[in-house]
């Protein structure tokens, strides 16, 4: 952080910050944290969080935050990892037992424990049912079982970002510009950080009162006696995990507030708070459609829950007005990967992170946990953040999850059975989850015919259900995550991977195809740029057409892989993380990291092959559009006219000079126009309106009224017209219908 006196822009405080992260650990914490102070404007510095001056040194300092009042009066928000001592209340606590307490308790200690007690512990914290009390005593009693495998029982990555007790959040102030600090907190301010600090560290003063000042953290929270007590200021329709905080120098209690929901406005100090989500920046893990008509896209957001839609739904503020906003949240969390039964849309399979997933019912509302669980002795399993899933495309019954085995559900997901051994290279130490599986696929070919990809590089191949598994990863480059795994939709043999090297500083983009179940493997990363890859996808129905998401794009070929090119029109540079296309409508939609969700028609895209790609010229068919007499009408004087108009599609081999024209059956010319064509596709939109010479020539022929629209044109009648595109030597005719 830095920060600096709003008297004297000299003076400038930064917060140096120790951290180490990897893949499978972060350590948000060190020695080299500190506070250093600046009277040059940032030439020199001085290390003001000395041993002797009141703030914390050595190991367990970590992430610091800064606001600054004035040269002398200087806040420091504290994310302090040290572990917080035991009570006298939690070493001599007659209540009933934690996990804790199994962590040290002796196999003496365990077998005294009442029946009753242990009973109590294992219902409350709901242990499979056939972990009783007398079950489990003699499980211990025989050995199978230590007493700390109930706490691991327990335990997971989701548990354990709550669950470390470190001190967390301090407050200090420095009243002499940095030279001693004294912390402003007599109790523990829990429930701000957790052990997750490291996300936040934000602290601000308000300007008009050295008093008062505010800390950013899972709720945003306010003090007015300096940081000796506090109150949460967040409202119903603030999202948690807060990150960024304006106060308004010149008028006290006007807040602007940037959390994981958004933004939020208060003109009372947090009493009252206003949402101004304007701009689309959902951040999308995953995606998917369902086969409704109209059909639905399903997303899984950061923090943001699984939320539901469809996909012709109008971008617009209008249900501001109307009350009925047509998407609806599903779950919360962190949402993650969604699968809908394709029998009933009704039945959705997602959940948040860590492998925390659930079958619910959307018609009656209700909600099954699906996760699989290890046995009481056996490891935990690991799951990654977003844990795959998948229903077997053979049987919608048939569900798949991945953690660091495969597990499959022959029930919906009710009872499991791992049909694997580890298909990680077995984790590493630390606490993040790794050595997990990140992809699954299985081929619409052979039900059981498998793959799996993970976190540290490996991808697996089982033509048996599971039965047995072949590591066909060996010739790939090392540890990378596999981002994709996906067996081909066209040919039984064929299968694609993508892997992704950034958390190895290795930007290099990673797609590998394979025609034989994955023995021997192609790079078909061709000419894509430096960007990490995170999604590949072959279309259903060409299979020389595939897209490819990126850390800063999307990519499309039409050549299986041999040429890329940019497919970005309309899309921001932004993280792609997901696509998935809707076989109907034929469309693609695909799901950012940044910038929400988009759709686009690629029925044009299916139609293209090598063999035309080489062709002058190529025009795609006209969809048929309803005629209305309301065209270019407005329903008041402040209204915008209601415009129709075709989009016509044609594919060029170079680019040049194009004509074009639209004649009645009977040979009357009613528009005609001109374009300079690109090299590739490229669209001739047409506002389905008579030329002033084409209304002419039309009028001399049939005697009948035309009448001209509010917006000044003449539109034509109902019926079907020619349309004949000429250039590069060659015209191609094409029908409009007008019904």
């Amino acid at each position: 952080d830095l920060a600096v006196s709003p008297n004297d822009f000299n003076v400038q405080f930064a917060a140096a910050w120790e951290k180490d992260r990897k893949a499978w650990n972060f350590t948000g914490n060190g020695p080299g944290s500190g506070i250093y102070k600046s009277t040059d404007a940032g030439e020199s510095w001085t290390l003001v969080s000395t041993s002797t001056s009141g703030f914390p040194t050595g190991d367990g300092v970590g992430r610091i935050g800064l606001a600054v009042f004035d040269n002398n009066i200087v806040y420091a928000v504290h994310d302090n990892q040290y572990r917080r001592p035991k009570s006298d209340k939690e070493e001599t606590s007659d209540e009933g037992l934690t996990k804790d307490d199994f962590k040290t308790m002796s196999v003496e200690a365990f077998l005294k424990l009442k029946n009753a007690r242990l009973d109590d512990f294992l219902k409350d914290n709901n242990f499979h049912e056939k972990y009783k009390a007398e079950n489990v005593k003699a499980m211990v009693e025989d050995g199978a079982v230590q007493p700390k495998d109930l706490a691991t029982y327990l335990e997971d990555a989701n548990s354990l970002l709550f669950d470390t007790p470190v001190i967390g959040a301090e407050v200090y102030r420095s009243d002499d510009g940095g030279k001693t600090w004294k912390k402003q907190n007599e109790d523990f301010i829990d429930d701000l950080f957790y052990s997750y600090g490291y996300y936040f560290a934000q602290i601000r003063v308000d300007r008009n009162n050295p008093d008062k000042i505010y800390l950013a953290g899972v709720p945003l929270i306010a003090s007015s006696d300096a940081g000796k007590t506090y109150k949460a200021i967040d409202g119903d329709n603030v999202h948690a995990d807060h990150h960024a905080l304006w106060i308004n120098p010149v008028r006290p209690g006007h807040l602007i507030n940037g959390n994981d929901g958004g933004v939020n406005i208060s003109y009372d100090d947090g009493a009252h708070w206003i949402k101004n989500n304007s701009p689309e920046v959902g951040q999308f893990y995953a995606i998917n459609i369902d086969h409704e008509k109209p059909y639905n896209v399903y997303g899984g957001l950061q923090d943001n829950g699984v939320w539901k839609g469809p996909h012709n739904a109008s971008e617009s503020s209008r249900w501001h007005q109307s009350g009925h906003y047509p998407w609806t949240s599903i779950m919360g969390g962190d949402g993650m990967q969604i699968q809908i039964d394709k029998r009933n849309s009704n039945i959705v399979y997602t959940g948040f992170q860590f492998g925390n997933y659930y079958r619910l019912d959307l018609d009656s509302g209700k909600r099954n946990k699906v996760q699989p669980k290890h046995e009481l002795g056996e490891n935990p399993y690991r799951f990654n953040w977003q844990t795959p899933i998948l229903l077997s495309p053979h049987n919608q019954d048939i569900l798949y999850l991945g953690g660091n085995k495969l597990h499959r559900s022959l029930n919906q997901g009710d009872d499991w059975e791992a049909i694997s051994g580890d298909l990680t290279q077995g984790g590493k130490k630390g606490n993040v989850a790794y050595g997990t599986l990140t992809t699954i696929s299985e081929s619409p070919f052979k039900f059981g015919l498998l793959y799996t990809g993970s976190d540290d590089g490996l991808i697996h191949m089982s033509d048996n259900a599971g039965g047995s598994w072949n590591l066909i990863s060996n010739t790939l480059p090392k540890d990378l995550w596999v981002s994709r795994v996906a067996a081909s939709k066209h040919n039984k043999e064929r299968v694609y991977a993508s892997l992704n090297g950034y958390r190895w500083d290795n930007f290099e983009p990673f797609i590998y195809k394979s025609e034989d179940y994955g023995k021997t493997w192609k790079s078909i990363a061709s000419n894509l740029p430096a960007s990490p890859v995170n999604v590949i996808l072959e279309d259903p129905a060409n299979d020389q057409l595939l897209f490819a998401g990126t850390d800063n794009g999307l990519y499309v070929s039409m050549d299986q892989g041999e040429n890329w090119e940019v497919f970005q029109n309309g899309i921001p540079n932004v993280a792609v993380h997901d696509l998935v296309i809707q076989p109907e409508a034929k469309h693609l939609i695909v799901g950012t990291h940044g910038r929400s969700i988009y759709k686009v028609d690629i029925a044009v895209l299916q139609e293209m092959s090598p063999d035309n790609m080489s062709e002058d010229l190529v025009v795609f068919d006209i969809p048929e559009i309803k005629h209305s007499t309301r065209w270019g009408n407005s329903w008041s004087s402040w209204s915008e006219p209601n415009t129709p108009g075709i989009d016509i599609a044609f594919y060029t081999r170079k680019k040049g000079p194009f004509s074009a024209k639209v004649m009645t059956q009977d040979g009357i010319k009613v528009s005609a126009f001109t374009l300079d064509a690109d090299k590739g596709f490229n669209i001739l939109s047409y506002d389905v309106a008579f030329s002033k010479q084409g209304k002419s020539e039309y009028l001399k022929k049939y005697k009948v009224e035309l009448k001209t629209a509010d917006d000044g044109k003449t539109y034509l009648p109902k019926g079907t017209y020619d349309l004949l595109i000429e250039g590069n030597g060659k015209e191609e005719k094409r029908s409009i219908v007008l019904e």
